[in-house]
């Protein structure tokens, strides 16, 4: 039985997004700008797409970048913010994405910009009191902290934190790409300047995304070539992306309290279970539905002479889970999210994440595997 419970690293494609594609690939080859019927025909399905996402964002289809996908859009928040908006201060925390924590670390190094890190608790919770000192500076500032951990599930309150920025004058950036289709976002009411998205993390396609700029907000171009999405990203767009992108949007928001119920009710089960066959079992950062992202779970296990083989173990019997961020998989220096909230690094841990097409049978199977581990030394 093969089972992937790995869709914090990414979601496999939905057939109805791979169905609106092939047309696109097979037919719709025309370079976007140019002015023949071919180049229409294009450019006409992107404008089409960037109304039906901005249409579930309740903004304005010009508010809408498409990307290369959430890194992308990230750096271009980040640079922007900067290069254009005049920014000399960065407040962000260490339990970012790297897309976001190496770009603020990089502006810091070769630029005069300031780079600060808000306090976090030991459940990835962003301390409210902390950014308000740090927002006092009086400075031009940017906050960038991201809606919910990859790693550790626990969500930022959205709105206390724009309504801190906008107290302090500060621009608002928040990384969304684990969130986006998962949550309702209504641009009207959460008053931000940027957020992010990436398709492949709502069975979208890879390498494609966008980055949401508030209409308030005047940035320019950071990649140079061409006069692509009104001049602010060169480069022929990925035209049978931002389709695919759009279909997966429009599925994702067809029944999204659906989904959460059935991907909250996966999750509550296993932590259930868990406990039940584990006397010393934690969990890493937040578990509480209403503050946690419902399609994370990040187990802490006891140690014990099979345990860091568990990874491994799983993968052999056809289980697909991560030990934290696939972004840093092959890195040796452990969990940038894990060290920042001070967990116990010397015992092992897996993050479990599910999708609207995890089973219930897909847990169980998973979870006699996990037992199976570590029964052994517990008997």
């Amino acid at each position: 039985m093969a089972v992937y419970l790995d869709n914090a690293a990414t979601t496999p494609i939905a057939p109805e997004v791979v169905d609106a594609m092939i047309p696109v690939l097979r037919d719709g080859f025309g370079n976007p700008s140019s002015t023949h019927s071919f180049g229409r025909k294009s450019k006409a399905l992107i404008e089409t797409s960037r109304r039906s996402v901005a249409k579930h964002l309740n903004c304005q289809p010009s508010e809408i970048i498409f990307t290369s996908g959430g890194t992308e859009a990230d750096n271009m928040a980040l640079q922007s913010s900067v290069e254009v908006l005049g920014v000399k201060h960065i407040i962000t925390s260490h339990l970012e994405h790297h897309a976001v924590g190496h770009t603020a670390e990089s502006i810091g190094k070769l630029t005069d910009v300031k780079v600060s890190y808000v306090n976090v608790c030991e459940k990835g919770h962003v301390d409210l009191r902390h950014l308000e000192e740090l927002l006092q500076t009086g400075e031009k500032t940017l906050v960038s902290l991201m809606h919910a951990n990859n790693e550790i599930a626990t969500l930022l309150p959205l709105k206390k934190v724009s309504e801190i920025c906008r107290k302090y004058d500060a621009y608002f950036h928040s990384d969304t790409v684990q969130t986006m289709a998962h949550y309702p976002f209504d641009m009207q009411e959460l008053d931000v300047d940027f957020i992010t998205c990436a398709a492949h993390k709502f069975h979208g396609p890879k390498g494609v995304g966008f980055l949401y700029v508030n209409k308030k907000i005047k940035t320019a171009s950071l990649i140079h070539g061409g006069a692509q999405e009104r001049g602010l990203r060169g480069g022929t767009e990925n035209v049978y992306g931002i389709v695919g992108l759009a279909k997966a949007m429009d599925l994702a928001y067809e029944d999204v309290k659906g989904h959460q119920e059935h991907v909250q009710s996966l999750k509550t089960y296993m932590i259930n279970e868990l406990k039940e066959f584990f006397d010393d079992i934690h969990f890493h950062g937040e578990i509480d539905p209403e503050k946690s992202l419902y399609t994370v779970l990040n187990v802490c296990f006891p140690k014990n002479d099979k345990s860091s083989m568990l990874l491994f173990t799983l993968d052999l019997k056809g289980i697909a889970v991560s030990g934290g961020s696939a972004c840093s998989s092959g890195s040796n220096v452990g969990s940038h999210v894990l060290n920042g909230i001070r967990a116990d690094m010397n015992r092992p841990n897996a993050r479990f994440s599910f999708s609207r097409y995890t089973t219930k049978e897909e847990i169980d199977f998973a979870l006699e595997q996990v037992k199976a581990v570590f029964e052994k030394t517990l008997a």
